[in-house]
């Protein structure tokens, strides 16, 4: 059986301000002939209509979008042997869609384009089930990567402040390691993917939280302040937003007292 060859770009395209897609990013939108979008439901919707956007404004002649519904994946509590599980079941039906998009929605010679939120390095999937699909031997994806910018650096730039203090690292965790990180770490954590405001749970009145969710659209919403001083006000933002959208999208940056830069010195919203 021969191996089916597919050109495939990566783009990132930001946190969800347009001006953030990037110069590499718009020139490799306009090399696309399909764009592929995987869906996330009607709750999620606003996030397909801004790629829509992305593609009619970058675009160059004629084009192709193909959508399609992102498979469902157990978001429950789990423990992290579940967690893995799920995960790994989720991306082997993610990349079963993928194979089959690229193989009935391409002809030959044609490039095409998955769009990424934030930069495709960071905390997202794409160029993992890429790989795994190449592993199949059935396509084979010959992928370029365009990075952007991440929610992350968005955060850190809405609150006028750098991620990282004079000789001091910085760790980026899922929030279910928060409580591990935080042992183990002597240096200022970036927290993604908070299901459970894991936030509430740091200890100390010497921890400040900086707090971003929607970042870079016109719903943003910004915090700052000690945790416990603070974190009351986050969780009811997230709750009328959730309310309000269907969905949350947040990351935050703790950090100790003292270490904080003059940059952000209260809550904002």
């Amino acid at each position: 059986m021969s191996t089916e060859q597919r050109r495939i770009l990566v783009i990132g395209i930001g946190a969800g301000d347009p001006d953030h897609v990037t110069l590499g990013a718009v020139k490799a939108i306009g090399r696309a002939d399909v764009f592929f979008i995987v869906g996330k439901g009607p709750d999620k919707a606003s996030l397909t209509d801004l790629r829509h956007r992305m593609i009619e404004e970058h675009a160059q002649g004629p084009y192709r979008v193909v959508e399609v519904e992102d498979p469902s994946r157990e978001r429950r509590a789990m423990d992290r042997g579940e967690y893995a599980v799920a995960v790994q079941d989720w991306r082997g039906r993610r990349g079963e869609l993928g194979e089959r998009l690229m193989r009935e929605e391409m002809t030959e010679g044609e490039t095409g384009a998955f769009l990424v939120w934030g930069d495709p390095s960071l905390y997202d999937s794409t160029l993992g089930i890429l790989a795994d699909i190449g592993a199949r031997d059935s396509i084979r994806p010959q992928v370029e990567v365009f990075p952007g910018i991440t929610s992350v650096s968005t955060l850190a730039a809405r609150h006028r402040i750098p991620l990282n203090q004079v000789g001091r690292p910085v760790h980026i965790t899922p929030a279910r390691r928060l409580s591990d990180v935080a042992q183990n770490d002597d240096g200022d954590i970036v927290v993604m993917l908070d299901a459970h405001e894991s936030f509430t749970q740091v200890e100390g009145d010497d921890v400040w939280i900086y707090w971003g969710a929607y970042l870079g659209t016109l719903d943003e919403l910004l915090v700052a302040g000690p945790v416990r001083e603070v974190a009351d006000r986050i969780k009811q933002l997230r709750a009328q937003a959730r309310e309000r959208h269907g969905w949350i999208m947040d990351t935050y940056l703790l950090r100790l007292v003292g270490m904080q830069t003059s940059g952000d010195a209260g809550s904002q919203t």
